[in-house]
C-alpha cells in the first residue's frame, strides 16, 4: 500500500494542518511533497512563495517523517511532465466543475489558465506513484475523485497503466474550524495575524491567548452539538484530535467553557511544543535539510520515472525513454 500527500504552501501553516496532514505522515515507503508548483495557479510573491516552500519542507521533516519521504513538487520534473498528458485525457467539462476554478477563476479577468487544468497536475501527483491511498481535506476530495476518473479513461484507452486511487479520510482532525468563527475551517490561506487561527510556528503564549479568546456562545453548558454549540463542538474536536478522545464523551467532564479552554491549549502545546523544537533544531543546518530533501527527490525521480515512461509509450511517443 502506497501513500501519498502534497501541502500546497498558500500561507502559514496550521493547527488544522498538522492534526489533519503532518502526523499522518508516518509510511515510511510514502511519498509527501511541498506542492509549491500549485500555488503559482493565482498572484503570488515569488520570495514568499521560496520561503514559504522552505518552511513547509522543514515542518514536514520536524514531525518525524522518514529520510527520502519529503521532497519539494517544482524538483520532480516527472510532476509537470505527466500532468500534460493527463490534461490530454480530461474533458473541459469536467474540469470547469470543479469547485476551486468556480469559486476562485470561472469568470473573472485575468484567471490563470493554471487554475483551470491545475486538477490534472493534481491527478499526476497521484498516479505517478501508484498510490492507492490518499489522505486529503474534504475540499479536495473532487480532485481525487477527477483523478481515479482520468485513471479509469486513460487505462481504459490506453491499456493498464495507472493504479486507481482510494480517498482516506481523517475522523475529527478534518473538522477543525477557525476558533473567531467555527463556521469555517482553520484556513492556512487567512492572513499572518488572524485571531482564529493557529499557526505552527506561533508562541505558545499566542497560542494559549488565542484558544482563550475562542468564540463560544452565552449559555455556558459544555456538549458535542454542531449546530447549535459550533464553538465549543470545534473546541472539544481539537481536544480529541490532540488527545485521542472521542469529543462526545469528553464533553461530559466540563462544567464551564473556561475548564475546557484550559485543557484545549495544554492539549495543543503538547502536541506543538516537540514540533516547534524539533524544527529549530533542523534550522540550524541547513545543509542537513538540503540533504534530506535532495534523498526524498531521487528517491521520487527513482519511482515515479518508470510510470511516466509508461504513459508516454501507451499514449504513442514512440520516442521516450526506457
Amino acid at each position: 500500500m502506497t501513500t501519498l500527500s502534497g501541502i500546497t504552501p498558500s500561507g502559514r501553516l496550521t493547527l488544522g494542518n498538522h492534526l489533519g496532514a503532518l502526523r499522518r505522515f508516518t509510511d515510511p515507503e510514502g511519498f509527501y511533497f511541498v506542492a509549491n508548483l500549485h500555488a503559482m495557479t493565482t498572484r503570488h510573491d515569488p520570495r514568499r512563495l521560496a520561503a514559504l516552500t522552505r518552511e513547509f519542507a522543514t515542518l514536514m521533516l520536524a514531525t518525524g517523517t522518514a529520510p527520502g519521504t519529503v521532497f519539494v513538487q517544482s524538483d520532480v520534473n516527472t510532476h509537470a511532465q505527466l500532468a500534460y498528458l493527463l490534461e490530454c485525457t480530461s474533458y473541459v467539462g469536467e474540469l470547469s466543475r470543479m469547485i476551486q476554478y468556480k469559486e476562485k477563476g470561472k469568470g473573472r479577468p485575468m484567471t490563470r489558465a493554471s487554475l483551470f487544468t491545475y486538477p490534472c497536475l493534481m491527478a499526476a501527483d497521484i498516479l505517478l506513484y501508484g498510490a492507492d491511498r490518499v489522505p486529503v481535506g474534504g475540499d479536495q476530495s473532487q480532485h481525487v475523485e477527477l483523478a481515479r476518473d482520468v485513471a479509469i479513461r486513460f487505462n481504459r484507452e490506453y491499456g493498464e497503466t495507472f493504479v486507481v486511487p482510494q480517498l482516506a479520510k481523517a475522523a475529527y482532525a478534518t473538522r477543525v474550524k477557525d476558533l473567531a468563527d467555527p463556521t469555517k475551517k482553520m484556513s492556512k490561506s487567512e492572513a499572518d495575524d488572524a485571531v482564529g487561527t493557529i499557526r505552527l510556528l506561533d508562541p505558545p503564549d499566542v497560542i494559549r491567548r488565542q484558544i482563550m479568546r475562542a468564540v463560544t456562545d452565552s449559555d455556558n453548558e459544555v456538549r458535542h452539538d454542531e449546530a447549535a454549540k459550533p464553538g465549543i463542538t470545534n473546541l472539544l474536536d481539537v481536544l480529541a484530535a490532540c488527545t485521542d478522545g472521542d469529543p462526545v464523551q469528553l464533553a461530559t467532564a466540563y462544567s464551564s467553557y473556561g475548564e475546557l479552554k484550559r485543557d484545549v491549549a495544554d492539549a495543543v502545546l503538547a502536541v506543538l511544543e516537540p514540533l516547534q523544537k524539533e524544527y529549530a533544531r533542523l534550522t540550524t543546518d541547513p545543509g542537513a535539510i538540503d540533504e534530506l530533501l535532495a534523498q526524498g527527490r531521487d528517491r521520487a525521480l527513482e519511482a515515479s520515472l518508470p510510470r511516466l515512461r509508461a504513459a508516454e509509450r501507451a499514449m504513442g511517443l514512440a520516442g521516450s525513454a526506457p
